[in-house]
């Protein structure tokens, strides 16, 4: 049974389709990192998927159930971003000891250590904490329900550095203890790219790729070497782009399918892998031309 599975998901608000006929699915216990840049369409999806909004057109299901006004997928699944919010009227403790009654598998007492690591006293109230205080608490939660689908939208919103290294190693440790399905938003996958097993990279609403995270690492090569070479050589192959970065000599990424870094290096130029992160921003970059074009 498939725990996702989205079949030319749509969702327009108004004129402004936020989601374009969206397919993917995943069956087994997985880490998938949901990649795009601000606006992309991240959210929208995995609002479909957590059944807080109903799609204009195509079929999400959840444990082959519509997610939408399901108690099943509810009481299964947990979807945490800025926007989850907690009774004002409760503490923080009183908070977690609620968690029990609506989530079976609830690890109250890692909970606690967690709030104690992080220094979150109990006794405070999570609408007076700051917004990276916030942050680590929606994931004490979503990660200590343990749900069969944990949906991360964001989820280091506020945090500093240390504390989103510890909070990828809790991740890690609690994916490692207790397998399930996971769906991680980011913008920066190079934050991510250890973390994750799949790859689901979205722009304008549309999928790019679904690819496992080994497979987009060997997905291009980036070439360099004079400008009338490279020109020579791009008929014969698949480029993402290209870019001159000084007079007479260019720079380009090419779509690798039956090439190599060492045919290109017998050509005299210079090839080398290119970073995961930059080679989502040429997936997604189409003919804008970077933020040079502003200049020119």
């Amino acid at each position: 049974m498939h725990a996702i599975k989205c079949h030319s998901l749509s969702k327009k608000y108004g004129r402004k389709r936020a989601l374009d006929s969206i397919t993917f699915s995943s069956s087994e216990p997985k880490i998938i990192g949901i990649i795009g840049r601000n606006g992309a369409g991240k959210s929208t999806l995995l609002q479909l998927i957590a059944g807080y909004i109903r799609p204009t057109s195509g079929e999400v299901t959840v444990f082959a159930q519509n997610p939408y006004n399901s108690l099943f997928v509810s009481a299964n699944s947990m979807y945490a971003s800025d926007e989850m919010r907690f009774s004002p009227k409760f503490t923080l403790q009183e908070t977690l000891a609620k968690m029990a009654a609506f989530y079976a598998n609830w690890q109250a007492e890692r909970a606690l250590k967690l709030m104690t690591y992080f220094q979150l006293e109990q006794e405070s109230y999570y609408h007076h904490l700051s917004v990276g205080m916030k942050s680590i608490f929606r994931m004490i939660v979503v990660l200590c329900a343990r749900c069969p689908l944990t949906i991360l939208d964001e989820p280091t919103t506020g945090m500093d550095v240390a504390v989103r290294k510890d909070f990828y190693r809790l991740l890690l440790k609690e994916y490692i203890d207790d397998p399930r399905t996971i769906l991680l938003s980011s913008h920066l996958l190079s934050e991510i790219e250890e973390l994750v097993e799949d790859i689901v990279l979205i722009h304008e609403g549309k999928k790019v790729l679904h690819l496992p995270m080994e497979e987009l690492r060997e997905y291009a090569i980036g070439v360099s070497g004079p400008t009338a070479q490279i020109q020579s050589v791009v008929a014969e192959h698949d480029w993402l782009m290209k870019k001159e970065i000084t007079p007479g000599v260019t720079y380009g990424v090419v779509k690798q399918s039956d090439i190599s870094l060492e045919m290109f290096q017998a050509k005299g130029l210079v090839a080398e892998k290119v970073a995961v992160d930059d080679l989502c921003i040429y997936l997604t970059d189409g003919d804008r031309g970077g933020i040079n074009r502003v200049f020119s």
